[in-house]
């Protein structure tokens, strides 16, 4: 089955992203026609001329929100409004620019083939990406698949296409998900949903800030969110799912002589 831009759309929330926006807006509608920019409160005036390129591509689409509520809130106001336009499925990739434009038909592709799935993006990191955050995020990756059993390749690469339907649902059982946390437990709690994960490798690449390079992640605040999250989903799902973590163990099979 070929992808349909009427059915899958690229979702771009965007905070005070500065000037590589545009470049990303424009490098996504290259590779796909239905791009949707969700402008989560930002101040810094990136999104300024955005509107202006509604006028040629007619698949551009721009929401704007009045505070900034973090990335998984303005996903998620963007999943209901694009479900609302019929779509299916949406492939959300970060507006800096660290997300290959280039795979974006790629991960439809897939996604279409396999419309019940998510389809995740593994990073592949070149010498730009800093080395403490590659190896802090192998902690999350550990604790992510204990919870969803090895099915996620990477917990906090936000290149992605989701099934909108189940991920709304998903969102919707819970106060969290909002913020740096979105990306780690949307996969988990869809893995929990039964929705299949198919792992895909993707390059992403980290900017200078003489390059534009951008980045709202802290260290300290965001590892103790991510820390957190994990303390939550471990403890929800000993409660709520132990079968889940603890699968029972067939029984051995025997050979009669």
């Amino acid at each position: 089955m070929e992808p349909s831009p009427d059915t899958h759309l690229v979702l771009i929330p965007s905070y005070n992203t500065g000037p590589r926006l545009t470049t990303t807006v424009l490098e996504a509608l290259g590779a796909w026609p239905s791009v949707w920019l969700v402008v989560d409160g930002s101040t810094d005036g990136s999104d300024t001329g955005i509107d202006a390129l509604t006028v040629e591509h007619k698949g551009l689409h721009v929401l704007r929100l009045p505070r900034n509520g973090g990335k998984g809130a303005a996903i998620s106001h963007g999943l209901i409004a694009a479900r609302a336009a019929g779509f299916t499925h949406a492939l959300a990739m970060d507006a800096d620019g660290q997300h290959p434009a280039g795979h974006i038909a790629a991960f439809m592709a897939a996604s279409a083939s396999q419309p019940d799935a998510m389809i995740l993006g593994v990073p592949e990191f070149d010498a730009s990406a800093p080395p403490l955050r590659v190896r802090g995020r192998r902690i999350s990756n550990w604790w992510a698949n204990l919870e969803s059993r090895g099915s996620i390749g990477d917990s906090l690469f936000g290149f992605r296409v989701y099934p909108i339907e189940p991920l709304i649902a998903v969102m919707a059982e819970t106060r969290w998900m909002r913020r740096y946390d979105f990306d780690a437990e949307a996969a988990v709690r869809l893995c929990w949903r039964g929705v299949p994960a198919v792992n895909l490798s993707a390059p992403v690449r980290y900017f200078a800030a003489a390059e534009g390079g951008i980045s709202h992640f802290k260290y300290g605040r965001d590892n103790v969110l991510l820390t957190w999250m994990h303390i939550r989903l471990v403890l929800t799902a000993l409660v709520l799912r132990p079968r889940w973590l603890f699968p029972a163990r067939k029984p051995a099979s025997t050979t009669r002589p």
